[in-house]
């Protein structure tokens, strides 16, 4: 039996925690630069707490009207004190609850722009400095900020996305085509099993390409997400892997 660790990134306004919460075993709360509050961040840490998932940060570029999910050219001293004070934010609220901070995982187009552009990671490399000993960077498999987070000494774990489509150079395809998003439960779990097995992925192309994965992502905020998840926990055992808890 293989075990797998799942998480989602929630706090984002959808307001289905308490559903998807018995289903996960990490997550990534919305700390206010796309979505979230004080509010949202106390009440969804500490329901993570009651169902003992792991608690990690989400944070992004400032930019509630776009949902985080547009890139924005912004000076390097506001986007790093922007993102630092995010985490700060939920590592305030985790600490009230006596809760550790497991990960750091940037959403939408940070999470995508660092994984492409060097400068822009050791950016955000140096915004999170303060908890490179103690807390796991969430990183996608040969992207910038891996290579970089590596040779600076952080501690990663490689996410791999469960319920989304890959180009053939493992970057996301573009939430602009149809395509981008697996919404049908049993299309997500043959990409995760293919995954899990085989240590590739099928691209959008049809081409197995090599990837690393510690943890799955399915997206908090998509309309299947709650199917996909019950899904998962009764069929991925009959193929021998377990949602670890």
């Amino acid at each position: 039996m293989i075990s797998i660790d799942i998480n989602c990134d929630i706090g984002e306004g959808v307001g289905n925690e308490a559903q998807l919460l018995p289903l996960i075993t990490s997550c990534s709360i919305a700390c206010g630069g796309h979505a979230g509050d004080a509010d949202t961040m106390m009440q969804i840490a500490s329901m993570a707490k009651e169902h003992k998932v792991l608690v990690g940060a989400h944070p992004s570029y400032p930019d509630r009207e776009n949902f985080g999910r547009t890139s924005i050219k912004m000076p390097k001293v506001e986007l790093k004190k922007s993102i630092l004070s995010q985490i700060e934010d939920l590592n305030t609220v985790l600490k009230s609850l006596g809760i550790p901070l497991n990960h750091l995982k940037p959403h939408g187009a940070l999470y995508n722009d660092v994984a492409r552009d060097r400068e822009l990671a050791l950016v955000f490399l140096d915004s999170i400095e303060k908890f490179k000993k103690y807390v796991f960077l969430y990183v996608p498999f040969d992207s910038k900020i891996e290579k970089e987070a590596l040779r600076l000494g952080f501690r990663i774990k490689y996410e791999a996305f469960a319920d989304r489509n890959y180009n053939d150079d493992l970057s996301l395809v573009s939430r602009k085509d149809p395509r981008a998003l697996l919404h049908d439960p049993k299309a997500v779990m043959d990409h995760v099993l293919h995954m899990v097995t085989k240590g590739e992925v099928l691209t959008l192309s049809g081409k197995a390409v090599k990837i690393k994965a510690d943890t799955y992502c399915i997206h908090g905020d998509s309309p299947s997400t709650l199917q996909i998840l019950a899904y998962l926990s009764k069929h991925l055992p009959k193929n021998q892997i377990s949602i670890k808890k």
